[in-house]
């Protein structure tokens, strides 16, 4: 069963991109929301993947497990997490990385996570010192985007 939208919560809707919907606080309005009533977010988790680890791939693979299970949480909180990683890793070994760091990586990794900042309605930073979180932070931050750093500050879907 379809359930009517809430008009005077939902405001003024924007399709277009770079272009944020002042009355939704930046979230998302899809079929999703039209079915359910509820107004989910795409968030980007942003954390260290390389930082601190001197590219020791135990330490990495804790990274990125730390970043999936904050995207575990927020997807059971009714949101879409979405993580760069996700996306560029496959690409780049598929285009025949070598290893962290060279040509192949560093073409894909973080413009993958630059093209989802703007996708994406809000960042929530996580974990410690990095440069690439922080740039992705800053990029949310230039296209009006919202930022979180704790879970608990995640509005409800």
């Amino acid at each position: 069963r379809l359930v009517a939208p809430r008009w005077a919560e939902l405001g003024r809707v924007s399709h277009t991109p770079g272009c944020p919907s002042s009355a939704l606080g930046r979230r998302r309005f899809d079929l999703l929301s039209l079915a359910t009533g509820e107004l989910a977010m795409m968030i980007l988790i942003a954390g260290p993947y390389r930082s601190g680890t001197n590219d020791d791939p135990k330490l990495i693979a804790a990274n990125v497990h730390a970043m999936t299970e904050m995207a575990l949480r927020v997807f059971r909180a009714g949101h879409l997490p979405v993580m760069g990683e996700w996306y560029a890793l496959p690409l780049i070994e598929l285009a025949g990385s070598q290893r962290i760091g060279d040509e192949v990586f560093n073409e894909i990794f973080h413009p993958i996570s630059r093209q989802l900042v703007e996708r994406c309605d809000a960042v929530l930073r996580i974990g410690g010192p990095s440069s690439g979180a922080d740039e992705m932070v800053s990029l949310a931050r230039q296209h009006g985007k919202a930022v979180y750093y704790r879970f608990e500050d995640l509005p409800e879907a």
